[in-house]
């Protein structure tokens, strides 16, 4: 039996700080606990942990989860499905109307764009990379990419920095109303973000942090997630492409 503390460390994704950060004020009232939250980019999160960042809960991709239990700074068997959230494109509020509904338009949307900004270290950024290389378009539209680093990508089209942002719903969703979500990815170049939980194998509250997984995971807040971008599995539609790193 653990021993039972006040404070919980979460360490997670930037990319699910929007969809979370209103849950854990609930956790934190009904169970009077406190959640030390810390956020970085999915591949930063696992160097962190591997370098001896001391956490009790971390949400990543799964793959991270298993690599970080294969290491073992995760619990063997905590893992669970957390949610996946799609990718999207994002503007200023109030720019003119775009259409990247079909494959078609979405090119177009790209090489008319004045500029594009992405995250240049995160998983959303090595996807899009490979989806320009992949759609034929990469000589033509890399020009006009804006790298972003820390997470800051829907922030950078607030400040004006580009004209368009690739980046995940739930980044976009949060920057409202200063930016508005153009729309997601076309379906056939969707490309779901996976994220899982997992338990810290020296976590001090291993009872609290599992009491905290099962709350993130219950489907009592499937709504609010919803509402905030972060889909559950088993809402899934078609099988989508995997960003895994």
């Amino acid at each position: 039996m653990s021993v039972t503390t006040q404070e919980i460390r979460l360490f997670g994704a930037i990319a699910v700080r929007p969809a979370v950060l209103p849950l854990i004020s609930r956790f934190e009232t009904a169970t009077g606990f406190t959640v030390a939250v810390k956020w970085e980019l999915n591949p930063v999160v696992k160097k962190q942990i591997e370098a001896g960042e001391a956490f009790d809960l971390v949400i990543t991709n799964p793959n991270l989860v298993e690599d970080l239990t294969t290491l073992g700074k995760v619990k063997a068997g905590s893992e669970v499905a957390f949610g996946r959230i799609a990718m999207g494109v994002a503007a200023k509020a109030g720019s003119r109307p775009l259409d990247i509904g079909s494959v078609e338009a979405f090119k177009h949307a790209l090489k008319s764009a004045r500029s594009i900004a992405y995250a240049s270290e995160g998983s959303s950024g090595g996807y899009f990379s490979g989806l320009l290389e992949s759609l034929g378009i990469a000589d033509e539209v890399k020009p006009k990419l804006v790298a972003i680093s820390g997470g800051q990508t829907a922030a950078a089209i607030r400040r004006g920095e580009a004209e368009l942002g690739v980046v995940p719903v739930t980044s976009i969703l949060a920057a409202a109303p200063e930016v508005m979500l153009v729309g997601q990815f076309p379906a056939e170049l969707q490309s779901y973000i996976d994220f899982a939980i997992g338990i810290s194998a020296d976590s001090t509250d291993a009872d609290t942090a599992e009491q905290l997984s099962e709350f993130l995971t219950s489907t009592a807040v499937d709504d609010i997630l919803a509402a905030k971008g972060v889909e559950r599995r088993h809402r899934a539609g078609a099988t989508p492409k995997r960003v895994s790193s």
